[in-house]
């Protein structure tokens, strides 16, 4: 049973009489609980509510969802009163409380609008049905334990820069159409030799097939043509350890590294490039591969839309493993990982010259504008330790560069707005120097 403001109101109107008369004071009780006993038999009964959801499609962070649920009265009596949606607050579900009224054997669809401030997995546990009597002063409330789960994509707002990163990829293909003679790429097609041909070129068991044929003796001879390798290998590795949960700006610094994964996979998929995504901190946590079937974007997004940062030191000992059981091959190893000093220094320092003797590596990171804005403000006593503790912080990630540049490794640090497009444009970089 419960009591609604009514009830309150109703009491107190009915207190008049007991103030002119102290003797009716149990007759004031009496007629009080009468009426709420009368109120809560009267109202239907909220367990005969039937409550089905419908499935929700998964959304990216910024757009909007709606949940349906259908209440469905099996009773015999109309239900009037209110129903609520048991959302978690980070869905930000507007107007969760619903009026309701519902005749017997009708069903009643309620919508609940749904702006998630994170991404993940948000559940509604239950709901919550109120059935109210006549006089409205009492009722009955029951809570239909049937979750649902909406599942919130990262919102890739670098999609914007595909376009342009596109078309310099076609006319970076376009250069390269021209085929060559010789070895070390993908073979293309024979032809016959030409003077001015390279004569380690000849393809001999070609040639000796085509005399064999009928040609003469000293002509024809075959060569192959090659052209420029197009399947190269791209490896995402993705820290999610403590580092990656320190906030740059309004957000943590893994948004930004989901942010650049998915804007240089979705490139290089696009542009012929085999491309697998892991994300990781002491274990593996997240894996995606254009392998498999479907959208490659589509999939990196699911895989990472669970990634939250671990208060664990990243294990970067296992990368070189990790990344040779993706490929063997050489391939363009991309590191979204934070250049802080002791993480860096400790952890993948000492498995860089490894991976670089192997492969590309790239080192990508968040560079916190809020440093230069402190270095620059020198108003007061305060803002000289504060431009000082971020001149250090400075120079120890300048410090951690050199590191890294020195054993091989190229390092690419940009504000969070503008790290996805300085790492797609670092990939493009490397593939027109046919460094991948």
């Amino acid at each position: 049973m419960l009591l609604t403001r009514r009830a309150l109101w109703a009491a107190l109107a009915l207190a008049l009489p007991v103030v002119l008369l102290p003797g009716a004071f149990w007759w004031w009780v009496g007629l009080l609980a009468a009426l709420t006993a009368a109120d809560v038999l009267l109202c239907a009964s909220p367990r005969r509510i039937t409550v089905t959801r419908e499935p929700v499609r998964p959304i990216r962070l910024d757009e909007h969802a709606e949940a349906v649920t259908v209440l469905h009265n099996a009773g015999r009596r109309r239900l009037r009163g209110y129903a609520r949606d048991g959302w978690q607050p980070s869905a930000r579900a507007q107007q969760p409380l619903h009026p309701v009224s519902i005749d017997p054997g009708e069903a009643l669809q309620i919508r609940t609008r749904l702006t998630p401030v994170r991404r993940g997995h948000l559940r509604s546990e239950h709901i919550a049905v109120r059935s109210l009597g006549p006089l409205g002063i009492a009722g009955r409330q029951v809570t239909h334990r049937v979750p649902q789960t909406l599942r919130i994509l990262p919102p890739f707002r670098s999609r914007k820069h595909l376009p342009s990163a596109l078309r310099r990829i076609r006319e970076l293909d376009g250069s390269s159409a021209a085929r060559s003679l010789g070895a070390g790429t993908e073979f293309d097609s024979l032809r016959d030799y030409v003077r001015g041909d390279d004569v380690r070129s000849i393809d001999w068991r070609a040639t000796a097939r085509r005399r064999a044929g009928g040609a003469d003796r000293g002509e024809h001879l075959v060569v192959r043509t090659w052209r420029p390798e197009r399947e190269r290998r791209v490896i995402l590795c993705l820290d999610a350890s403590r580092t990656s949960a320190v906030r740059i700006g309004d957000e943590p610094r893994i948004e930004t590294s989901i942010e650049a994964a998915m804007l240089l996979g979705t490139l290089a998929v696009s542009a012929g490039d085999r491309t697998d995504l892991t994300a990781f901190h002491r274990e593996q946590v997240a894996r995606a591969s254009s392998a498999a079937a479907g959208s490659f974007s589509h999939h990196m997004a699911e895989q990472l839309a669970s990634v939250q940062p671990a208060l664990v030191e990243a294990d970067f000992s296992q990368l070189p493993a990790r990344v040779a059981e993706v490929s063997t091959r050489h391939a363009l190893v991309v590191v979204l990982t934070a250049l802080d000093a002791g993480a860096v220094l400790e952890g993948l320092l000492p498995v860089l010259p490894t991976l670089a003797s192997q492969h590309t590596v790239v080192v990508a990171s968040p560079q916190d504008p809020e440093l230069q804005a402190r270095l620059d403000a020198r108003q007061s006593v305060s803002d000289v330790y504060s431009a000082a503790a971020a001149e250090r912080q400075l120079y120890e990630s300048a410090a951690v560069r050199d590191e890294l540049t020195a054993v091989g490794a190229e390092v690419v640090e940009a504000p969070p707005r503008q790290l996805p497009a300085a790492l797609a444009d670092t990939y493009i970089r490397l593939k027109a120097e046919g460094r991948l």
